[in-house]
């Protein structure tokens, strides 16, 4: 807030109490201070945002920390080919959030996790097959955008969605629409398998699945927009967390993703 605002604040209690109502210039000077102090407190950046919705009743969370220290179900996600392979690194990045469900959760036993993932697709149809000749290395079996495959490992359930596009030149690409497809097959996954159980995810599209433009706090907004509009329609959970890794956190502002969420 600008010294301008406040002095204008103090025009206007002028304007209608008398001077003499308020005491003298201390209560000028509390006045300030008080505007001052909440001013202040408006621009401290802070690491959480949070709303409390009802009809139906859930809370949703936007937090820094590491998503795989939640202790409840997650989203991850991958590309239409569910490669899983981090060999080298130009398959799936070591740094990406596939790389570190495979390390957290199948303790990077890529057999074991391609085993799951292969029952769990058993369900869906293959959309197209690559031959090896376009596409030497990788998955070759592809599954159209939007497939969810639900992994249970322990008490946990884990819904792989493929929101992106992998090019034989190993490329990953997605884009504004085939997010909000993923994320509205996301949320329909989540209603049918879980029991209302507690859900993070992390900031899908901010690895290098190139969602257009969007920037990371574009598309936590995209993300909450989305679960907000669909918990409108049925309960999902009654707690979503959107993880934030702290590595994005100062490309996003709390308080406007606060403002947001407030809105609606």
């Amino acid at each position: 807030m600008s010294f301008a605002t406040l002095a204008g604040g103090v025009q206007l209690t002028l304007a209608v109490h008398p001077i003499s109502a308020l005491k003298g210039i201390g209560a000028i000077f509390a006045m300030l201070a008080a505007s001052s102090i909440w001013a202040i407190a408006r621009s401290i950046p802070t690491d959480l945002a949070t709303r409390e919705f009802f009809h139906p009743n859930f809370t949703v969370t936007v937090k820094t920390g590491d998503l795989f220290t939640e202790n409840c179900d997650l989203v991850i996600g991958f590309t239409d080919l569910y490669d899983t392979s981090t060999e080298g690194g130009d398959i799936i990045s070591p740094e990406s959030v596939q790389a570190q469900f495979l390390k957290s959760i199948y303790s990077d036993q890529v057999t074991e996790l391609d085993e799951d993932l292969h029952t769990a697709l058993s369900a869906h149809t293959v959309s197209h097959v690559e031959a090896e000749l376009t596409k030497p290395r990788g998955k070759r079996e592809r599954y159209p955008i939007g497939t969810v495959a639900v992994l249970s490992k322990g008490t946990a359930r884990h819904y792989c969605v493929a929101y992106s596009r992998m090019s034989n030149n190993l490329v990953a690409r997605s884009s504004v629409n085939d997010l909000w497809q993923s994320l509205s097959s996301t949320w329909s996954a989540i209603s049918e398998h879980s029991h209302l159980n507690s859900v993070a995810i992390p900031i899908l599209g901010s690895d290098l699945a190139r969602v257009g433009n969007l920037g990371r706090e574009s598309l936590v907004k995209m993300i909450l927009l989305s679960f907000v509009a669909k918990s409108r329609e049925e309960l999902i959970t009654r707690n979503l967390s959107l993880i934030v890794h702290p590595r994005d956190a100062e490309q996003i502002n709390m308080n406007e993703v606060q403002a947001f969420l407030k809105a609606l």
